[in-house]
C-alpha cells in the first residue's frame, strides 16, 4: 500500500498576501499548490489535503453582512461548510486535472468534514478568535445585544466578533476517510479545521459557532489514521529560532524534545508557528512517525531531505 501523508495547507495559500481574493486569484494559487502536491503523489504518497479557510470565511461573512437587509443571516458552522465545499471543489478539480496530465490514475474527492469538540471546553468561556468584518462601536453594540455575540475592540481598527477555538476531539467522518484513502483516493478533508459540532447525549451532532485550528484537527486526523507523514505547508521554507530577529536561525531537523523546549521558550508565536509546532508535538506523541514544515513550492525538495524542517521522535 502507498504511504499516507496528511498535508495541511494554509488558507493564505489559496488567497495570497496582498491579493483581493478574487475567484481567478484563488484558482491560480490553488493550482500552484496542487502542482506540488501532485509531486508528492508521484513520489508514492496517497495524500489527504487539509486547508485553512480564514480569508474565505471572512469573505462569506462580509457578503452576508452586506446583503443582510435582503437575505437571512448565515450561521458560522454553515459558513465553514460552505467554504469546505467551494475550496474542495477547486482543489479536487485542479489536482485531478494535473494527475490526468501526468498519467496518474488517482481520483480526488472532497469530504465536507465535521469535527466534534467538547461542550465544556474552556474556550467557550473565553472566546478569543476574531472572525468577520470590522464594525463601528454602535453597530457592534447592536449585534452584541441582538445576536448575543462576543465583541472585542481590535487594535484601534474597529470592533470584531470573537468566537471560541476549542480543541478537536473527534473526526466524525474518519471511517469514510480511512476507507477512501485505503482504496487509493486522494482526499480533501477537514477544511478549515472542520465544521465544529457538539455530540449530544443521544449520539447526534449539532453545529456550534466556533473555529477549530486546522493544524490541530489535521494532526488528530493524521494520528487516528496512522499516517506515515504529517506535513504543514506554510509561508516559510523552514522553521526558525528567533524569527525575524538579527540572530534568526533556520532549523533543518529537530526532535520531539527539542520542539517542546523551543515552544516553551517562546520561539514560536501563538498566532503563527506556535500552533503548528504544538500540532506536530501532539501527532508525534500519539504515535506519529515524522512531520515536515515547509512552503508549498518546496514540498518535493523537502520530501527528498533537501529543505524544510523535519521533526522526529527522540
Amino acid at each position: 500500500m502507498a504511504k499516507v501523508a496528511v498535508v495541511a495547507v494554509g488558507g493564505n495559500s489559496i488567497i495570497k498576501p496582498g491579493q483581493k481574493g478574487t475567484i481567478p486569484e484563488q484558482w491560480e494559487a490553488a493550482k500552484e499548490t496542487s502542482e506540488h502536491i501532485a509531486g508528492m503523489i508521484e513520489q508514492g504518497y496517497n495524500v489527504i489535503i487539509t486547508h485553512g479557510n480564514g480569508p474565505q470565511v471572512g469573505n462569506i461573512l462580509l457578503r452576508a453582512e452586506l446583503s443582510s437587509h435582503q437575505l437571512p443571516s448565515l450561521p458560522l458552522d454553515v459558513c465553514g461548510a460552505d467554504s469546505q465545499g467551494a475550496m474542495g471543489y477547486m482543489i479536487q478539480q485542479l489536482l485531478g486535472n494535473i494527475l490526468k496530465e501526468r498519467k496518474i490514475n488517482k481520483p480526488v474527492v472532497t469530504i465536507v468534514t465535521q469535527v466534534a469538540v467538547a461542550e465544556d471546553d474552556p474556550a467557550f468561556k473565553n472566546p478569543s478568535k476574531p472572525i468577520g468584518p470590522f464594525y463601528d462601536k454602535e453597530k457592534a453594540a447592536r449585534y452584541k445585544e441582538e445576536e448575543g455575540w462576543d465583541i472585542v475592540e481590535d487594535a484601534g481598527r474597529g470592533y470584531r466578533r470573537v468566537v471560541a477555538s476549542p480543541i478537536p476531539i473527534e473526526i466524525v467522518e474518519e471511517n469514510a476517510i480511512k476507507i477512501l484513502i485505503e482504496a487509493g483516493y486522494i482526499l480533501v478533508a477537514v477544511g478549515g479545521g472542520g465544521v465544529p459540532v457538539i455530540k449530544k447525549t443521544d449520539g447526534s451532532y449539532k453545529g456550534v459557532a466556533a473555529v477549530i485550528d486546522k493544524d490541530y484537527a489535521s494532526a488528530l486526523l493524521a494520528s487516528n489514521i496512522n499516517a506515515d507523514l504529517f506535513m504543514i505547508s506554510t509561508a516559510v521554507e523552514k522553521v526558525c529560532l528567533n524569527y525575524n530577529k538579527p540572530d534568526q536561525k533556520e532549523i533543518d531537523k529537530m526532535t520531539l524534545s527539542e520542539a517542546k523546549q523551543y515552544l516553551a521558550e517562546g520561539h514560536f508565536a501563538k498566532g503563527s508557528m506556535g500552533p503548528k509546532i504544538q500540532a506536530i508535538i501532539w501527532f508525534l506523541e500519539r504515535g506519529g512517525k515524522e512531520a515536515i514544515v515547509t512552503c508549498p513550492e518546496a514540498i518535493e525538495r523537502a520530501l527528498n531531505g533537501e529543505t524544510g524542517t523535519r521533526i522526529v521522535k527522540d
